[in-house]
């Protein structure tokens, strides 16, 4: 993945997948992920490194290790002590739209939203930014994410990603994680997941039209490609005169 041009690796051991997700024990948790982020940490010493989990004991044993942002898809909803964690050791955080515990918010079972889907996730997404804010986290060291797929239907995640400037606008860094996504396979009718790239890069891109400068992929190398060509355009236009679409100078 580095080698494809990734910037920083996400490693997690708790999967969240729509069908069959089991939680498992902090314990095993940390065997699972402490030895792949010391490994990745002894081999690129620089490397951004990202522990995705929703336990505190994961989190601090995977700093430990030499991590040095928490990833945590429940955006501290589940662990509250992720909050002293993060204040206390001055990692990042990416917090991510969810509803449920790990075994349900990848479903359906809280997919249920009134008029104004994107100004709830908004709203949700604030009241965590604030507590983790209140917590004593740094604001420079806060990434959102409106957790494309996690309590929402195929129809919300294509609202999210269409008004995904207002997301934008709490003010920090937007990440999205499309890759390999159930919307991409409905929308191109490709079944199998590990074929949907081409999808991923096309939902990767519009994401970034609207405000998206972090990508979580599966396929390095063509969202990459895809994300460096797009954003090519996107500089050229912020520097014509009669852009009407200007974009900050500052690389995704």
């Amino acid at each position: 993945m580095v080698a494809e041009g990734a910037d920083a690796i996400d490693v997690g051991g708790q999967s969240t997948r729509p069908r069959g997700a089991r939680e498992v024990s902090a314990t095993e948790e940390i065997e699972r992920v402490v030895p792949v982020v010391g490994a990745v940490r002894a081999r690129y010493p620089h490397l951004p490194i990202s522990i995705d989990t929703t336990k505190s004991d994961v989190a601090q044993a995977a700093l430990d290790a030499g991590a040095n942002v928490i990833n945590d898809v429940s955006a501290f909803r589940l662990d509250p002590r992720m909050r002293e964690i993060v204040a206390s050791s001055g990692a990042g955080a990416i917090l991510m739209h969810s509803r449920g515990g790990v075994s349900e918010m990848a479903t359906y079972r809280w997919a249920e939203y009134g008029e104004d889907l994107v100004g709830e996730i908004s709203l949700e997404l604030a009241r965590s930014v604030s507590s983790a804010l209140d917590a004593g986290v740094d604001e420079a060291s806060i990434v959102v994410d409106p957790g494309i797929g996690f309590a929402k239907r195929s129809e919300h995640s294509l609202r999210v990603l269409a008004e995904l400037a207002r997301i934008g606008a709490l003010g920090f860094p937007v990440m999205v994680g499309v890759s390999r996504k159930r919307f991409v396979g409905e929308l191109s009718g490709v079944d199998k997941a590990a074929d949907r790239v081409a999808g991923t890069v096309a939902a990767n891109v519009a994401a970034l039209l609207r405000g998206a400068r972090l990508f979580r992929v599966h396929d390095v190398a063509a969202s990459k490609q895809g994300l460096e060509v797009a954003w090519g355009i996107l500089k050229a236009g912020s520097r014509s005169t009669d852009s009407r679409f200007p974009i900050p100078d500052s690389r995704c």
